[in-house]
Order: structure tokens, then C-alpha cells, then sequence
């Protein structure tokens, strides 16, 4: 017995079962009458634990830091070592998914850029359907911002598709100094290689295997498939295109980010042009004019179509 509670519940249990006293009870115990006597006027924090419970319930894979900041943007001031009592006594917690390989030794960190639209990230992620129907969702992401630009989401991206949403974006927002992917083989196609060429923009490759090179858009995936693909079931591909341009705009405007103090990446974009509004800029698209980042591992391949072999 040492916390206060277990003595007070001894010495009930003394007193009901055996007709102690009080006194007699807390002696043959050791414990401290003040102890048993004491009344709690720690208040019940009954609205925090209302709201936290239901923001948990909505947002099921949001621990009790982005809880706490959630409360805090809707004026509930509330100390984080408390809020993690009250998370822990109303039995909230992340479900710990499935294990995976850790890495072993020392990492470089990855640079991050300056300015926005310095360096985008690109990559697919996998789902099916109801039905058992596969389809693919190309994620483009910037590195500086961690803005997600485009979720595009087809039963096939090949690499002409790739370089007309490419296009599109450039439209909304201008040109990227460079951007990484992988090998894939729609990143590695000649309609990209050309693409690359003709709007002269670095294209990088990480290196086969190693996709901790471009761990901006293997985080981001992360969130993506824990925070959406494996909450839903999708039975069309209309409705999977709207779920998930919801949760895109929902990460943008209202999701806090861990790397960026707890802003939204929108929050954090506009620091970069104070000028330009956040209405402005998602119905617009317009960037600032960008500004180079080298990349620091990989091959670069972005002057001739040959170079893929």
C-alpha cells in the first residue's frame, strides 16, 4: 500500500470487517489519520474530459499532444502533464499497430528547405476497395511547408498522368526547384524525363532501397494510411476521392504538425508571405518564387531520356 487511496480503502476495510477504530486502524497500518480524513479539492474537469473524450473519438489516431492542442485552439488551457492524468484515468490510448524493423547505427538528418516549393516530395500508396479492387493514390508533399499539394487517386497513374497533374500544379502554384521520388517506374518513364527537361526542373532519385532518403513523404504516407486508409472502408472510387480530399484539406488547414511547433502547414506557409492570405493562397495556388536546395544523396537524372537505359 502506497498511495493514499490503497491506505484509505485499508482502514475502511479494517473498520467495516474487523470493528476498528479509526485510530487503531491507521496504527496497525502505518498510516497517517490526516491521510484518511483528507477531502479532495481537485475539481472534476468535467468539460475537459467531455471534449477530450470526444475529439479522441473523432480523431482516433491523435494522441494526447495534438488532443492538447486542439483544446487549447478552442480556449481550454490546460497544463500537458494534467491532460495526460486525465487521458490515462478516462483510459484513452493509441492503439499500437503491428512492430516493424528498426535501423541500427547513426543517421544524417535530412536538410530541410528554406522556401516553400524549394523541393517537393513525390510517391504512391496502395488500397482496395470493397470489392477487392486495387487503386493507387500519387501523394506530392512539400518538404519545406509539409503542405500535402495533391492527393490524386486512380485504379492507374502511369507516367503521362504523373506529368500532367505535375503540370497542373505548376499552373496553381509555379515551379519547384526540384523534386524526389524513387525509382518507380512511372517516375523513371520518358514522358517524366522529357517533362523534367522541357520545364527544367532537377529531378532526384534516391537511392534503390533506401526510402529513409525521402522520409518527408514516407512520413506523411504514414499519417495518411494510420489516420485515414485504415479507419475506412471504401466501397467506389468516387467515394475514396472524396474521403480523401477531405482528410487532405482537414491535414492542411486544422491537423497540428509535430516538426513545425504545432502549426498547420497552412499556418505555416503564410509565415513565408504575410501579405498573402490562407484564403488566397488555396484558391489561387500562388507561390513564392523558389529558390534552390542541392540534394545530398542519390543520382540526378534530368538531362537526357537516355540516361534510364
Amino acid at each position: 500500500m502506497v498511495t493514499p487511496a490503497a491506505k484509505r480503502k485499508a482502514v475502511a476495510r479494517l473498520k467495516e470487517g474487523f470493528g476498528m477504530s479509526e485510530r487503531r486502524a491507521c496504527k496497525a497500518i502505518g498510516c497517517c489519520r490526516m491521510t484518511v480524513r483528507y477531502e479532495t479539492s481537485r475539481p472534476d474537469d468535467r468539460e475537459v474530459r467531455e471534449r477530450m473524450k470526444a475529439i479522441a473519438q473523432e480523431r482516433r489516431r491523435f494522441g494526447y499532444r495534438r488532443l492538447l492542442v486542439m483544446l487549447r485552439r478552442e480556449g481550454l488551457v490546460v497544463n500537458h502533464k494534467k491532460l495526460f492524468r486525465l487521458y490515462r484515468e478516462e483510459k484513452l490510448a493509441v492503439r499500437r499497430r503491428g512492430g516493424r524493423k528498426r535501423a541500427i547505427g547513426t543517421r544524417a538528418p535530412m536538410l530541410v528547405p528554406l522556401r516553400p516549393d524549394e523541393r517537393w516530395s513525390l510517391d504512391f500508396v496502395s488500397d482496395q476497395l470493397t470489392d477487392g479492387r486495387r487503386f493507387r493514390i500519387m501523394a506530392v508533399v512539400d518538404d519545406c511547408t509539409r503542405e500535402c499539394l495533391a492527393l490524386i487517386v486512380d485504379t492507374s497513374l502511369s507516367g503521362m498522368r504523373v506529368a500532367r497533374e505535375l503540370d497542373r500544379l505548376i499552373t496553381e502554384r509555379g515551379r519547384p526547384r526540384m523534386i524526389v521520388s524513387d525509382n518507380g517506374s512511372e517516375f523513371t518513364s520518358n514522358a517524366i524525363l522529357s517533362w523534367a527537361d522541357q520545364n527544367r526542373v532537377e529531378w532526384h532519385y534516391i537511392a534503390p532501397g533506401k526510402p529513409m532518403q525521402n522520409g518527408f513523404i514516407e512520413s506523411f504516407n504514414g499519417r495518411l494510411r494510420d489516420e485515414l486508409l485504415n479507419e475506412t472502408l471504401f466501397t467506389s472510387l468516387a467515394q475514396a476521392r472524396v474521403a480523401i480530399a477531405l482528410w487532405r484539406a482537414d491535414y492542411n488547414t486544422a491537423r497540428p504538425h509535430s516538426q513545425i511547433a504545432w502549426q498547420t502547414p497552412a499556418e505555416f506557409a503564410s509565415t513565408f508571405n504575410p501579405r498573402r492570405s490562407l484564403a488566397l493562397r488555396y484558391a489561387k495556388g500562388s507561390a513564392p518564387a523558389p529558390v534552390a536546395s542541392p540534394a545530398q544523396q542519390g543520382t540526378t537524372h534530368a538531362g537526357n531520356e537516355l540516361k534510364t537505359g
